[in-house]
């Protein structure tokens, strides 16, 4: 019982036309000799030497019938319709229709122009004619505003410099003229950015300066380079040394100050305060700028850096790293991820404020403790140098003192005194006491 009998089906209820179709056996391929199993597997037989594209694979092409013919075309580019002749890939003997397939790329550029009254009205100049302005134009539409080659067919002689400036001169005059207002044309690349002759002719003049330079002028360079660096180098030598010993002056000053005995009172006149170190003055930033603009070309970060150290000048080691640890502690990067020039000044402002509040702290640190030896004791209670003699009456002493005056009240007394018996010296004794 199957299925069918339980659905109560008949078993020939399909057609038996509808079979399926049988798969043809697979053909077993003997591995060749020479390819490993693992090879053979992966590539399922040798692999080609060139690369190979199974014809079943690429789609035919049905009922086209292809053909190449030697047939005349013209350029919409040209003007003077010219004919030329080229190979034309015909299908089932259709003409291809359309304009030349690379007049495309055939772009030109849009030369103004202008009327005789515009030119009367605006574009009247003393040092150009109608005439050479109009050459101008014409060449600058011919040859597409390459002003070598207009300088180089040009009538009379003018610089490049000239012709551009007197091309873009009249361009900017025409469009401002045309315009409703000077605000509808403040975008305008003629009029946001107008051509400035003497800055190109001192651009040129730079370039063929650097350009024409021989081997010697460039090692001249190099040197001078090398030399302001090593100025540099000792200058910044120089400001660490005197660093050093500011630092060790500073820290000798505190170690007396703290190893200071508890039992002495601290006057004023023997606590020193230790200098508070002031911000970069105004010539150290002077000279490090000056040695910046000797190098000419330097990165940002290393200005930052130089103005960093000369502002650390005056701050001991234990300062600084207190300076940089207040800086992690409020989330500020050491070195600037986008050094710009503000960026760059914040941050040297930053670091000012930052030292000048650690040496305010410290001076603060010091009038405590300046506080708390006047809370402890006076001066005329506890003097702090044997120099303060004070008078002490004699009902104070004890101890030694009255040892002392009980001696001198012995020698007061006449030398026949009879000793005690305490003082006695013992007698010999004789053998025939024993």
């Amino acid at each position: 019982m199957d299925a069918k009998d339980i659905l109560g089906l008949h078993k020939t209820s399909f057609p038996s036309s509808i079979e399926k179709k049988s798969r043809p056996p697979k053909e077993s391929q003997r591995k060749p000799d020479g390819i490993s199993r693992e090879v053979y597997a992966l590539t399922g037989g040798m692999p080609p030497l060139m690369p190979s594209i199974d014809a079943s694979q690429l789609k035919k092409k049905h009922n086209e019938k292809v053909t190449w013919q030697w047939l005349p075309f013209t350029n919409s580019a040209r003007k003077d319709d010219l004919h030329l002749y080229h190979w034309v890939r015909i299908v089932n003997g259709v003409l291809p229709t359309g304009d030349y397939s690379f007049a495309k790329y055939n772009k030109s550029v849009d030369i103004i122009k202008y009327t005789d009254e515009e030119y009367e009205k605006y574009l009247t100049d003393p040092m150009w004619t109608k005439e050479e302005t109009n050459e101008l134009f014409d060449l600058c539409e011919r040859f597409d505003l390459r002003f070598v080659v207009i300088a180089d067919r040009f009538s009379s002689s003018r610089t490049v410099e000239e012709l551009k400036d007197r091309y873009y001169s009249v361009l900017r005059a025409i469009v401002l003229a045309r315009a409703a207002s000077s605000g509808d044309v403040a975008t305008h690349p003629v009029i946001k950015e107008p051509y400035n002759v003497s800055q190109e002719i001192e651009r040129k003049r730079a370039l063929s300066m650097v350009l024409s330079q021989t081997r010697q002028h460039e090692k001249r360079d190099e040197e001078v380079l090398i030399e302001a660096k090593r100025i540099a180098e000792l200058r910044m030598a120089s400001k660490v040394a005197e660093q050093s010993q500011l630092v060790v002056a500073t820290n000798a000053d505190a170690e007396v100050t703290e190893r200071a005995v508890p039992g002495e009172s601290l006057s004023p006149s023997n606590v020193q305060h230790p200098p508070m170190a002031v911000p970069s003055p105004i010539t150290d930033n002077a000279s490090t700028l000056a040695s910046l603009r000797m190098l000419r070309v330097y990165l940002r970060t290393y200005a930052l850096e130089q103005m960093v150290q000369v502002s650390n000048s005056t701050a001991g080691v234990r300062t600084i790293k207190r300076v940089e640890q207040t800086l992690q502690d409020l989330g500020v990067n050491l070195k600037p991820r986008v050094p710009t020039k503000a960026v760059c000044a914040e941050h040297l402002e930053l670091r000012r404020e930052i030292l000048t509040w650690l040496n305010l702290q410290k001076q603060v640190q010091y009038k405590e403790a300046e506080g708390s030896s006047y809370r402890d004791g006076t001066y005329g209670e506890t003097p702090d140098t044997p120099k303060d003699r004070t008078f002490i009456p004699d009902s104070l002493n004890f101890g030694v003192s009255g040892e002392r005056v009980g001696k001198k009240d012995q020698k007061r007394k006449g030398h026949g005194a009879q000793p005690t018996a305490a003082h006695k010296r013992p007698r010999k004794q004789k053998a025939s006491d024993l």
